[in-house]
C-alpha cells in the first residue's frame, strides 16, 4: 500500500525543499540475484502490467516478475538496486521494464515520502541500470519555454519528489511527481527536463504565448505561487506525441509531445470531470477512451468518481459516484468492444456496458486452497488473453494478488490467490497481516503439522478471555496451514483496538502454539 500511503502524506502536507540538497546521480547497472518464488513477495499490489511474455507486479516490496502465468515469480526485493523499496509505477516499452521506487523517511520525527529513483531492464530483470531520483541544482531558478523564460523553483530534495506514474511517448520517457512535476527523458534517463504546464489560473498554454507565472507546486521563500496544477500524480502515453497529465488541478492534454497543452478541469468544461485530483489514468484501445480516477480537490462542488471521455476530454461521462477509484484495466474483445476494470477502496468494479452497468465478484477464493481475498481495497488490475475464449484476469489488492481462468462466463472461472508468507517449522506459527483492520481485511494464521490431524484454535483478550473459537477439532492436513479471523467475537461483533492472542492445540503439535495479533481499526 506504500501508493496510496505516499499519496495521503502528501495530500496532509505540502510543505518540501527545507532539508539538505541531494543532486541527480547517472545511471548504474546491478545484477540482480533472484530466486523463484511460488508467490510475489508482497500482498500489497500496487500495479499490474500482462503481456504474452509475462506478468509484472509492482508492489511494496519492489518488483515481481512471471514468465509462466503466474506459477512462479522472480521477486526484486532485497536484491539488486530495489534494495527495500516500494514500487510506486511500473512501466513497459520497447522490450524494457521500467519501475518507480520510494520509501518513508523520517525527518525531524515525521515519516515523509521520499522518492529512491528508477530503474529499468532490458533482459527481464536479468541485470537492471539504476537512476537516482531526479532533482535540481539550487541555481536551476528558470525555465525557457517558447519566448518566455519562466521563473521555477528548484526541486533540490528526493523528500516529497517521488514519482507515482510512468509513461512513455516516441523516444521519451516521463514521470510524474508531487514535488518534481512532470519530468521527461529522451536518453534512457541520463538527464532529465522539467515539463512546464499551465497555472491554476490559465486553461491553455503554447510557446508562442507571452507568460508571466513560476512553474511551483507550493508557496514558499522562492514566492507566494502555489500551483495545484503544477503537482503531478500520474501520467498516459496513448501514441507517439499525444499525453495525458493528472495533477491536482486537472487533467492536461498535449498532442505535440509536451510542448502545448489543454487543462480540463472541473470548472472550465459544461461536461466537466468530477474532481480535480486526478491520481489514475487509463486508455481503453478498443474504442480510444479515456479513463481519470478523479478525486475531490479543494472546491466543495467536486467529488470522488470515475470520469471517462470518448472525445480526447471535450466531453466527460462520471459514473461510480464517491468511489476512490485508484486504477484501470481492459478485457479487449474485438470489435471495438471491451469490458472496463476500477480497483476502488470498496472492491473491484466491472463494465461491460461502459457506464450503464457495474459489477463485482461474489468471493475472490482459491478454487483449490479456498484461500479467499477478503479486504476493501484493491488498486490495480489487467487482463491477458490466452485464445480466442479463455482469458486470465489479473487483480491486485492490499491483501494479496489473485488470477480468474474466466471462459465464457462474467466474473466465473477458476480463481487462484497468491498470498505472500514467511515459511514456518513444525513448531512456529505467526499472524500477518499484524496490525490488522478488520474493517478491510482478515488476520491470517499461519502453522505447520507432521501429519493429518485435528486442530483447535482460540482467540483470547490481553487478560486471557475466550473472544473467539475460530475452529474446534477440525481436520487439517499435512504441512503448512493458514487459518482467518475477522477480528469479531462468539457473537459476531467487531472486538475493540488492542492486543489479543491465539492458541492452537492438536496431538500432533505436543505442546500448545501461542501467537499474537494487533487489531486496529
Amino acid at each position: 500500500m506504500i501508493k496510496r500511503l505516499l499519496i495521503l502524506l502528501l495530500i496532509s502536507s505540502a510543505i518540501f525543499g527545507q532539508y539538505s540538497p541531494r543532486n541527480f546521480e547517472l545511471g548504474v547497472k546491478q545484477l540482480s540475484k533472484t530466486v523463484a518464488s511460488p508467490t510475489p513477495e508482497s500482498n500489497s499490489i500496487q500495479d499490474i502490467i500482462a503481456n504474452d511474455d509475462f506478468i509484472i507486479i509492482g508492489t511494496s516490496r519492489g518488483l515481481s516478475l512471471s514468465e509462466d502465468n503466474g506459477e512462479n515469480w522472480t521477486n526484486f526485493y532485497n536484491t539488486g538496486p530495489f534494495g527495500d523499496d516500494g514500487t510506486t509505477a511500473i512501466g513497459y516499452d520497447n522490450d524494457i521494464i521500467w519501475a518507480t521506487t520510494g520509501q518513508t523517511t523520517e525527518v525531524n520525527g515525521e515519516n515523509l515520502p521520499e522518492g529512491t529513483g528508477i530503474k529499468y531492464s532490458s533482459d527481464f530483470g536479468v541485470t537492471w541500470t539504476s537512476i537516482a531520483q531526479p532533482t535540481d541544482d539550487s541555481g536551476d531558478s528558470s525555465i525557457v519555454y517558447g519566448i518566455n523564460t519562466l521563473r521555477a523553483l528548484p526541486v533540490t530534495t528526493k523528500i516529497y519528489n517521488i514519482s507515482y506514474d510512468i509513461a512513455f511517448t516516441k523516444n521519451t520517457v516521463w514521470i510524474s511527481s508531487f514535488a518534481g512535476g512532470l519530468r521527461k527523458s529522451s536518453d534512457m534517463g541520463v538527464t532529465w527536463e522539467r515539463v512546464v504546464l499551465p497555472p491554476d489560473t490559465l486553461d491553455s498554454i503554447s510557446p508562442n504565448d507571452t507568460l508571466d507565472f513560476t512553474l511551483q507546486p507550493v508557496a514558499g521563500a522562492f514566492g507566494d505561487e502555489s500551483w495545484l496544477n503544477h503537482r503531478v500524480f500520474s501520467v498516459l502515453g496513448v501514441d507517439d506525441s499525444t499525453l495525458y497529465v493528472g495533477t491536482a488541478g486537472g487533467i492536461n492534454k498535449s498532442t505535440d509531445n509536451g510542448i502545448s497543452w489543454t487543462k480540463f478541469s472541473h470548472k472550465n468544461q459544461t461536461n466537466p470531470i468530477s474532481g480535480n485530483f486526478v491520481v489514475g489514468l487509463g486508455y481503453n484501445e478498443a474504442d480510444n477512451s479515456i479513463w481519470a480516477a478523479t478525486w475531490k480537490s479543494e472546491n466543495l462542488d467536486e467529488y470522488w468518481a470515475v470520469s471517462h471521455s470518448a472525445d480526447g476530454g471535450e466531453n466527460w461521462s462520471v459514473s461510480l459516484p464517491n468511489e476512490y477509484a485508484h486504477n484501470f484495466g481492459f478485457k479487449y474483445l474485438g470489435g471495438g468492444k471491451s469490458h472496463v476494470f476500477v480497483p476502488t477502496d470498496r472492491g473491484i468494479y466491472r463494465s461491460k456496458d461502459d457506464l450503464n452497468t457495474w459489477l463485482q465478484p461474489t468471493l475472490i477464493k482459491d478454487s483449490y486452497t479456498n484461500i479467499p481475498i477478503v479486504t476493501n481495497i484493491f488498486y490495480a488490475s489487467a487482463t491477458k488473453q490466452l485464445t480466442a475464449t479463455d482469458y486470465h484476469i489479473w487483480v491486485g489488492s492490499n491483501n494479496g494478488l489473485s488470477r480468474l481462468s474466466e471462459t465464457n462466463g462474467f466474473w466465473e472461472g477458476d480463481w487462484k490467490v497468491f498470498i505472500a508468507s514467511n515459511d514456518v517449522k513444525l513448531d512456529e506459527t505467526y499472524a500477518f497481516p499484524n496490525p490488522f483492520s478488520p474493517a478491510q481485511e482478515l488476520v491470517k494464521i499461519k502453522y505447520a503439522l507432521s501429519s493429518d490431524a485435528e486442530v483447535t484454535i482460540r482467540i483470547m483478550n490481553f487478560g486471557m478471555e475466550l473472544v473467539r473459537t475460530l475452529i474446534q477439532n477440525t481436520q487439517r492436513g499435512t504441512g503448512e496451514q493458514l487459518e482467518f479471523w475477522d477480528g469479531r467475537d462468539e457473537l459476531g461483533s467487531t472486538v475493540t483496538n488492542g492486543v489479543y492472542f491465539y492458541r492452537i492445540d492438536s496431538d500432533v503439535l505436543g505442546e500448545p502454539l501461542f501467537g499474537k495479533i494487533m487489531v486496529l481499526k
